[in-house]
């Protein structure tokens, strides 16, 4: 009787030899459709038989073992040359581990050019003015694919309060400074046709949907929803031991375990999305990464965007003063042995050793400025559009990873768990040719750099004098920052007092607060103030409107000011009540809400003077 075709692909055929070294997966070919047959064969010509091995024969678990296929599929096309290319990436760096291989062998650093700006001075107001009329040209990247475990939040980090006395979360703070950023840079072109700057968000699977709900339930928080794009980063294979051998989830045999690769998968993705041409053709010049949770993040860019429109560089790094040794990576310049140059990120410790390694003999020290010369990264980059396509058309933004296994001894034979091989936005630069035009701006860390990324915990863990980087002090430094701001534009402010929330002393300042279109750049700051104005330590002053002018204003207490665009609103004289208080919460105490608690305070609203413009005209507010 003749033989089925199922039956003859499954048994001894002559076109099935590949799969003779692993039964189990031979037996099942009749069921896999050729796509799948193809990644079969990737995967053992790989040495990955051992992930059929458990397989049973046809008739048994058969969608699961398509499921299987479905997963292997995307993770084979979401990793730039496939599974094959990250297999046998992982065993050149997993062979590059066990041996102790160091990745700045032959390489000596020194320090990279770039522009360190003084807030507030004539340089700094003419690179805020340049990158608000080169906005209009930009698109923004924003990298959001984690949760708020590590704080002890369960929602998305974007959802969070920047600050408690508007509430406003994260991502309203940053489209708010877009849309600001936007219309102020068409006001500076005078005339020329509206035009929207995009924003993209890179999500994962965990954050994804919470996005787009967050977005969706709140009307884009005033952008129109086609200028908001997200894409979602997918994960990578787990490696079991130096083989590189592809580990199973141990809840489900017919998975392959996955982690997160790392935000360096933002470049593949818009590499493989095709918004670069698309901004390209539209007449886009620069593309601005930033991170989920640094409310002061928009304070440095429209300077930094200026340094880049001035300096024409192809990489911009923002960065901060960093003392030497302090745990933050460091931005160097190395220049190999066989010629070759890069300016990158070098993590604090290996930055040390290395300045030791190569005629330092006291490493990464202090300099005359009372920092190190190797300035903070913030992991915020300014890439210029062009060099970026060019430099992706060849890599198809690919980023140079690295590996990190846990061994179970000194043998480093076996690993303690899973591993997988990571990636960095930053190190984009890696790759470039020794032509391209890569520099750094410093700006103050008040003015720039206060992440949310530790929970009350481990804050009050950090020893003294090293940022808490937590949900506390990221809501003081916006305070500060802004109270810094008006003393500088000539406002009397009054000086902080200090407190301790959540074991974590901080400096309280007045808690001001503005929106961005009131005032987005130091000279409209200038504008709108005068030093006839005063507020009181224990103040609250909240500005949402446009041409809200303070004349005289001395406050001691609470106000808030909401107007249109077209009422200008003029506010004098002495406004004095009750205001409002901060009290002490305990994180502990779980009758507060997460985003509470995290703080370790409350804002108790005993009086205020809040007043709302709602018609166009001219008014004048005062007690």
């Amino acid at each position: 009787m003749a033989t089925s075709a199922a039956e003859e692909l499954s048994g001894l055929s002559i076109g099935d030899d590949w799969a003779a070294s692993c039964p189990s997966l031979r037996k099942n070919l009749s069921i896999l459709s050729p796509d799948q047959i193809e990644l079969a064969k990737i995967l053992l010509n790989e040495g990955q038989s051992h992930l059929f091995n458990h397989w049973p024969d046809p008739g048994a678990e058969d969608e699961k073992k398509k499921g299987f296929f479905d997963q292997v599929a995307r993770l084979n096309s979401s990793y730039p040359g496939g599974l094959k290319a990250y297999i046998q990436n992982a065993r050149k760096l997993l062979a590059d581990s066990k041996a102790g291989k160091n990745p700045y062998d032959g390489f000596t650093p020194s320090v990279p050019s770039g522009e360190v700006l003084t807030f507030g001075d004539d340089n700094f107001i003419k690179l805020e003015e340049a990158g608000v009329r080169e906005a209009k040209n930009a698109a923004f990247v924003l990298v959001a694919g984690g949760l708020g475990e590590r704080l002890g939040y369960k929602g998305i980090k974007l959802a969070l309060p920047a600050e408690t006395t508007t509430g406003k979360c994260f991502l309203q703070q940053y489209i708010e400074s877009i849309l600001a950023l936007q219309e102020a840079s068409c006001k500076l072109a005078g005339g020329q046709q509206h035009m929207q700057i995009p924003l993209v968000i890179m999500t994962s699977d965990d954050t994804n949907a919470p996005t787009l709900k967050l977005l969706e339930s709140n009307s884009y928080f005033g952008m129109v929803p086609s200028q908001v794009k997200l894409l979602k980063q997918e994960k990578v294979a787990c490696l079991d031991d130096n083989d590189a051998r592809l580990a199973l989830d141990p809840n489900d045999k017919y998975k392959i375990q996955t982690k997160p690769h790392g935000h360096g998968d933002v470049h593949a993705l818009l590499y493989s999305s095709g918004m670069l041409y698309h901004w390209k053709s539209a007449g886009r010049k620069w593309v601005l990464f930033f991170q989920d949770t640094n409310g002061l993040l928009f304070k440095a860019i429209p300077a930094s965007l200026g340094v880049s429109a001035t300096k024409g560089y192809d990489v911009n790094s923002l960065a901060v003063p960093r003392k030497a040794k302090e745990a933050i990576g460091g931005i160097t310049k190395l220049t190999h042995a066989d010629g070759r140059t890069m300016v990158i990120n070098v993590e604090y410790n290996q930055l040390d050793p290395l300045l030791r390694a190569t005629g330092h003999p006291d490493g990464d020290v202090n300099c005359e400025t009372g920092y190190s010369p190797y300035p903070g990264n913030i992991n915020q980059l300014i890439l210029k559009l062009d060099s970026y396509i060019e430099e992706l058309g060849k890599t198809r933004g690919a980023i140079a990873e690295f590996v990190n296994p846990k061994y179970k001894d000194s043998s480093k034979t076996s690993f303690k768990s899973s591993t997988r091989l990571e990636c960095m936005m930053q190190d984009y630069p890696k790759t470039l040719p020794p032509s391209a035009n890569v520099g750094f701006t410093v700006m103050d860390t008040w003015l720039a750099y206060a992440p949310v990324k530790n929970n009350p915990e481990d804050a009050a863990k950090v020893p003294k004098g090293n940022p808490h980087h937590s949900a506390t002090t990221g809501e003081m430094a916006i305070y500060r920052a802004n109270s810094l701001i008006l003393r500088k534009a000539g406002v009397q402010i009054a000086d902080p007092v200090n407190d301790v929330f959540n074991g974590q002393e901080v400096e309280v300042w007045p808690r001001i607060t503005w929106s961005p279109m009131w005032a987005l750049i130091f000279a409209d700051v200038k504008r709108k103030v005068n030093d006839k104005c005063f507020v009181s330590q224990r103040s609250t002053l909240v500005i949402n409107g446009q041409n809200v002018f303070l004349d005289g204003l001395s406050l001691d207490g609470t106000l808030v000011v909401n107007a249109i665009d077209e009422a200008e609103v003029k506010v004098v004289g002495s406004i004095q009540n009750k205001g409002w208080v901060l009290k002490h919460v305990d994180y502990k105490d779980t009758s507060f809400p997460e985003e509470i608690r995290m703080r370790g305070f409350k804002i108790e609203k005993l009086e205020q003077l809040e007043k709302s413009y709602t018609e166009p005209g001219n008014f004048c507010l005062s007690s």
